[in-house]
């Protein structure tokens, strides 16, 4: 095997490949949520018991995801990312094939470390293009995988609407997002250890330089959980807002995230991604004050717009920072996923339990005191930098065989 450097024809190729990876990634998880009040029918499962059942998917990613750098270690990082990927749009069938609640379970914790695993892959992979580039792409390949769950919801919905079998729309999803992932990873960039370089542990736990980092996260996907599942619940419990409104609350969140990921390099190349950061945060305190202050929908919609607008491109950044805060950019990535992941999971129910104690404005006011914390420590993510030229520090030239 040759060492060879890839030229900026070649690294568009991988940019382009990796975003269609991202892509894929989002459609799986997209088509997965629109089905499931028909995965719960079939599995006869209570909505209480599909609430647990819903932390399978988390639990699975945040066991798995460190041990992503190791496979990618092994294997080298495209046919890691090309053979995780491939279970991931698989595992898609699973849930949909569980006949009850334990066996639903599994299928999610599977569903979830597939998930996982290939989430960590591909965003390493993404940082290395970034830093070979010398510019932003990471927000940018984080709207793909909004778009592409966009896409994978849209398709859903219509199969829900016939009223389609989901065990058949997930089959033919599954074999579909598979064949595109598979084709696509042979465009990503076929990095491989070189002589020398040690072997990461099985599983390694997040290097101390990953903590900070996934901190400011932790905040942004908590504020994002909470949104994603309580703005509409918000809506029509505090404002008394009709069913309609109260959905058009969510979907305005998740377009405003969309719209800034997809355009979020341009402003970070510009900017800074702490002064990025530091910016998004205080729209999204502001948007939380809307929120918590709102005497009708309105002015509450425009808060979750704003707190959406504020967030989007924070996890992007947090994984780019990561990418680059160490020797091990996939091991760093995972356990900033691990945390984020984390964040994720327990943000809806602490939501629902705060409510229940006093009520959903006071949890609100948790979801801005975190947003301002994007604000206060944006700093964490200078850690890095990116290097011109092309290579990390302390690496050796990216190395792909010459056929």
């Amino acid at each position: 095997m040759s060492e060879v450097f890839y030229d900026k024809r070649e690294l568009r190729r991988a940019r382009y490949a990796v975003a269609t990876v991202f892509a894929v990634h989002g459609a799986v998880t997209g088509s997965f949520a629109t089905r499931v009040p028909w995965i719960q029918d079939h599995a006869s499962v209570s909505a209480g018991q599909l609430g647990v059942a819903l932390a399978f998917p988390a639990i699975g990613a945040s066991v798995a995801m460190p041990l992503a750098s190791g496979i990618s270690h092994r294997f080298g990082a495209r046919a890691a990312l090309r053979g995780l990927l491939a279970l991931w749009t698989l595992a898609l069938v699973l849930p949909s094939l569980a006949p009850n609640l334990l066996t639903l379970c599994v299928a999610l914790f599977v569903y979830g470390a597939t998930a996982g695993m290939s989430d960590v892959a591909m965003n390493a992979l993404g940082v290395e293009v970034e830093t070979r580039l010398d510019k932003s792409i990471m927000s940018g390949l984080h709207g793909m995988w909004s778009a592409g769950a966009l896409i994978g919801s849209a398709a859903g919905t219509l199969a829900a609407h016939l009223g389609s079998d989901a065990r058949l729309h997930h089959a033919l999803a599954a074999v579909a997002l598979t064949l595109i992932g598979v084709a696509a990873c042979q465009g990503v960039l076929d990095l491989r250890p070189t002589e020398g370089d040690e072997a990461p542990p099985r599983f390694a736990l997040p290097p101390r330089s990953a903590l900070l980092i996934g901190a400011v996260g932790f905040c942004a996907v908590f504020a994002e959980g909470a949104s994603l599942d309580w703005s509409a619940v918000y809506l029509r419990d505090v404002l008394d807002s009709s069913a309609g409104v109260a959905a058009a609350s969510t979907t305005g969140f998740t377009l405003t995230m969309a719209i800034a990921r997809l355009a979020g390099d341009r402003v970070i190349d510009r900017f800074g991604p702490v002064r990025t950061v530091r910016v998004g945060g205080v729209l999204a305190t502001l948007g939380g004050l809307l929120v918590v202050v709102a005497p009708n929908a309105v002015v509450a919609m425009s808060g979750f717009a704003l707190l959406g607008l504020g967030i989007a491109v924070v996890v992007p950044l947090c994984f780019a920072a990561a990418g680059r805060s160490g020797p091990n950019p996939a091991q760093a990535i995972a356990g900033v996923a691990t945390i984020t992941y984390t964040s994720g999971l327990i943000a809806p129910s602490a939501i629902g339990t705060i409510a229940d104690a006093s009520s959903l404005v006071v949890s609100f006011g948790l979801v801005t005191a975190l947003t301002f914390g994007l604000a206060a420590f944006a700093g964490v993510l200078r850690t890095g930098g990116r290097q011109t030229g092309g290579a990390l520090p302390s690496q050796e030239p990216v190395q792909r065989t010459k056929s």
